[in-house]
């Protein structure tokens, strides 16, 4: 790794001096923002949303807004043609920079691929357009790159459209479009926030293989410093379209001198060397429960000539939350985490023989949420509600704060007009807003904002019971801090009980006071944060911990533990390994700590 400036090459292959973007005529959004990256290296843009990384990233590319305008500075590449000011390029040349000598990988790879396009076609018309390459020479040179970024089965990856690989494998052939025609810069734009955590750290190292093959330089934005402390050389910290400091990233990361960037680094969330949470290892009081909770889907299978495909979302799931207490259950995605929130809340109904028993009060008689009357289900539904991942579409943007809020009293027939309004204003100061706020619309609000907007009205009701969805995964590490520190608040003052759904061993360890470890419908390990981020015994567990990065040089992601983990469960261990059909039980390996193994 880079230890200072001075050790950095001569001639750098980018230079961006004194770039400063406005919308309009509006001030601007980026203001003299200046940096170099080296062959070979990785250079992190790092802040919250709004601070101007893509804005900085998209100039380089020159596809900028159309209301946008570069009001001053250059940015130079010095290709292996010469150097090239991509600032005062015309639109012609600009087309045979873009895809050939500097390549963009995008956050959301479902909004970047053409959804009525193969995966092949689109990543080998790269190599048609910049290359001149015919079909079959493109197509070969394709199923290459796709084999070199992970791709199980590169001729069924060719042929598949996006909707029909998982997030981590359109990741993948974002990658492999951006890599395919050998750029000499990679700008990779959040790359790695959609994603699971292990496929997270296991696309950082393909990112980190490739760039060592190729030699290419990367700019890597990015507000996750864990990332950062695992993939950068130099660090440039932006906030509200400025500078506030820059560096090679260990001096950075160990030291940071600015008052933001510490900000930063005090609200990134890492699990603990020794996290502690009480909980009675058998709680008395209960107000959920969960028995042999199983869930199968019939999927109608591609061909007409095949039976439908079966799928086990859930299998057999046994959980217990305690009133006023956080139960997390953590996996990637389709293991069956949400499967197993929505049949809590009666969204979804379980097998026959499972078994969903809701207690509003101490000692009160248990309702059947998986067989109710309507008229318990209405009963039901105030007393338990949920908070969304998306803050952003789990608002209707034609609804007034006021109406949003309300909307539940109404529905329901609870007070005066009146009445709730009053409601709906005591509620947005509990969760740290005004009432002045009431006339506004969700799109004046930040992200943060909405997601407090969110938990305000699932509070309308006076639950009990609250099931959160990911509710911070969208956000930025600050903002995350704030509204963890807002639920944990509400929790113990209004003695609430959460079921927590999360693929953020982090956030988990720090609110939750029991933890259920899921994969592939099952229940793979259980126990109080303490004992599970201390003695994990299961490979799946362990591989979740290890793929967590943290903003340590010195603590880099173990992919060897991460691969081992992610893998197929028919190649764990022997005492943990499963198969479709001999499957080991969830045993007691200490008191309060289940593992899913072989006896």
């Amino acid at each position: 790794m880079t230890e200072g400036s001075e050790d950095r090459p001569m001639a750098p292959l980018l230079t961006v001096e004194d770039l400063s973007i406005a919308f309009g005529n509006l001030d601007p959004v980026v203001r003299d923002v200046s940096f170099s990256v080296a062959p070979g290296e990785t250079l992190a843009l790092v802040g919250e949303s709004g601070s101007g990384k893509t804005v900085t990233c998209r100039a380089i590319l020159r596809i900028l807004p159309r209301v946008a305008r570069i009001r001053s500075g250059t940015i130079i590449l010095n290709s292996r043609k010469g150097p090239i000011e991509l600032t005062k390029l015309s639109e012609r040349k600009m087309r045979k920079v873009r895809g050939s000598l500097v390549s963009m990988v995008f956050q959301e790879p479902m909004r970047s691929l053409s959804p009525l396009h193969r995966i092949g076609s689109q990543v080998s018309e790269v190599l048609c357009l910049h290359k001149g390459c015919s079909e079959n020479a493109a197509r070969k040179q394709v199923l290459e790159t796709f084999e070199r970024v992970g791709f199980p089965d590169v001729e069924r990856a060719y042929r598949a459209y996006p909707f029909e690989l998982s997030g981590g494998m359109r990741q993948r052939a974002m990658i492999a479009m951006a890599m395919v025609s050998k750029p000499e810069l990679l700008i990779a734009d959040e790359p790695t926030t959609a994603l699971d955590v292990t496929t997270q750290a296991q696309v950082l190292g393909l990112m980190k293989e490739l760039q060592a093959e190729t030699g290419m330089a990367m700019i890597l934005v990015t507000h996750d410093l864990g990332v950062v402390a695992n993939m950068a050389e130099q660090v440039v910290v932006m906030h509200k379209g400025r500078m506030m400091e820059s560096g090679p990233a260990k001096l950075v990361i160990q030291s940071p001198a600015h008052p933001y960037t510490q900000q930063l680094f005090n609200a990134a969330p890492s699990i603990p060397e020794d996290v502690d949470h009480s909980a009675d290892e058998e709680p008395t009081d209960l107000i959920l429960e969960l028995r042999s909770v199983s869930k199968t889907y019939q999927v109608r299978s591609k061909s007409m000539m095949k039976p439908p495909v079966t799928i086990e979302a859930c299998r057999g799931i046994d959980l217990a939350l305690a009133r006023g207490t956080t139960l997390a259950i953590v996996g990637e995605s389709g293991s069956g985490k949400t499967t197993a929130a929505r049949i809590a809340l009666g969204a979804e109904l379980p097998d026959p023989g499972g078994e969903v028993l809701f207690r509003e009060a101490r000692g009160a008689k248990p309702l059947p949420v998986h067989d109710m009357t309507r008229a318990e289900r209405i009963a039901f539904q105030k007393k338990a509600q949920m908070v969304f991942q998306d803050p952003y579409s789990s608002l209707s943007p034609r609804m007034r704060v006021a109406d949003a809020l309300s909307e539940p009293l109404d529905i329901h027939g609870i007070g005066s007009r009146s009445e709730r309004r009053d409601r709906a204003a005591a509620m947005l100061e509990q969760v740290g807003l005004g009432k002045d706020m009431m006339q506004r619309y969700p799109h004046a609000f930040s992200g943060g904002q909405r997601q407090r907007l969110s938990i305000a009205r699932a509070l309308m009701l006076d639950p009990a019971l609250l099931v959160c969805d990911e509710p911070t995964s969208a956000l930025d590490v600050s903002v995350q801090d704030q509204i963890l520190t807002l639920l944990e608040d509400i929790r113990d003052r209004l003695h609430l009980s959460y079921l927590f759904i999360s693929h953020d061993l982090a956030v988990v360890a720090r609110i939750a006071d029991e933890v259920a470890v899921m994969r592939q419908g099952l229940v793979v390990e259980q126990a109080p944060p303490d004992v599970l981020f201390n003695n994990p015994r299961h490979p799946y567990t362990k591989a979740l911990i290890a793929a967590q990065p943290t903003p340590d040089i010195s603590r880099p992601i173990n992919l060897k533990l991460v691969a081992q983990g992610a893998g197929s469960p028919d190649s764990w261990p022997e005492a943990f390994r499963f198969t479709g059909s001999v499957i080991p039980s969830l045993t007691s390996y200490e008191p309060g700590h289940k593992v899913r193994c072989h006896v």
